[in-house]
């Protein structure tokens, strides 16, 4: 069986992760989809409500056959070793995210032996990151062509706590 994890903070999960995931799903037997902790960042939403967000865009996607969990505690690796994984999913939208992202592979791979696969982003949604969706939404902008329908309607200014 082929395992593989597909690893984000998904602060909120964007079209473009969907479509990397819905891809992915084609590829292994089994996928976990892991909402990750990022020390280094100021989270928009809550652990909890990005997993609940997670969950109810992938259901809303009709992408099945996904675990969804969360992690924040070790190295992504470690979660790997626990679930029998054999390799990482990350989405790429430009050089940019390769260069940020390939030094992390090696290491990954140093660590474990877990490869990595990049999948290119679509054209149509290359240019959306969960940053800039945050950035937009916070300034009262409409996100919704960027996010399932679900985040966009977490995203409005009545919509959950954040933190």
């Amino acid at each position: 069986m082929r395992i593989a994890v597909v690893p984000g903070s998904f602060d909120p999960v964007t079209l473009g992760h969907l479509d990397v995931i819905g891809r992915a799903t084609a590829l292994f037997d089994r996928l976990y989809v892991v909402v990750t902790h990022n020390p280094g960042k100021s989270a928009l939403l809550g652990l909890d409500e990005r997993v609940r967000l997670l969950r109810a865009s992938l259901a809303d996607a009709g992408i099945e056959g996904v675990q969804v969990d969360s992690w924040s505690e070790g190295l992504l690796v470690d979660y790997c070793r626990r679930v029998g994984a054999e390799a990482i999913v990350k989405g790429l939208r430009s050089a940019t995210d390769a260069g940020y992202e390939t030094p992390m592979a090696l290491v990954n791979r140093d660590l474990t032996g877990v490869e990595t696969l990049f999948l290119v982003a679509q054209p149509a949604t290359s240019h959306v990151s969960s940053s800039l969706v945050r950035q937009v939404a916070a300034l009262g902008g409409d996100v919704s062509p960027y996010v399932p329908r679900v985040v966009a309607q977490a995203l409005q200014p009545e919509g959950p706590v954040r933190g």
